[in-house]
């Protein structure tokens, strides 16, 4: 679990750093919630890497987590501002398991 939530932390400042100075798009608020729904998808899929969960539970919980994502942008912002933050949720969730895919482990926790 503390190697989850360094993922997060980890996700969350990189992506906010990046967004800040190269991107900028004026709205701080914005750019820090795409950097937390950025570092949850990092922090989760590390979190769901373990033969523990079945697949059927870590789509089940990336679901959840795409769902209070869209949930806390529509009201933090509108519609239209929180559906990128599934798109960059669900892009390093499927990055996370291919690049584990390429190990013989299949997990790039081991």
């Amino acid at each position: 679990m503390k190697k989850a939530l360094l993922y997060f932390a980890l996700g969350t400042v990189l992506s906010f750093l990046i967004n800040y100075f190269f991107y900028s798009s004026e709205n701080l608020g914005l750019d820090i919630y795409y950097a937390f729904a950025f570092g949850i998808a990092w922090g989760i899929a590390y979190y769901l890497d373990t033969p523990n969960f079945t697949l059927s539970q870590k789509l089940g919980l990336s679901f959840v987590a795409m769902g209070i994502l869209v949930l806390v942008g529509f009201l933090l912002f509108s519609l239209e501002l929180a559906i990128p933050s599934i798109l960059k949720f669900s892009t390093v969730f499927v990055a996370y398991y291919l690049i584990a895919s390429f190990r013989a482990t299949k997990s790039l926790r081991n």
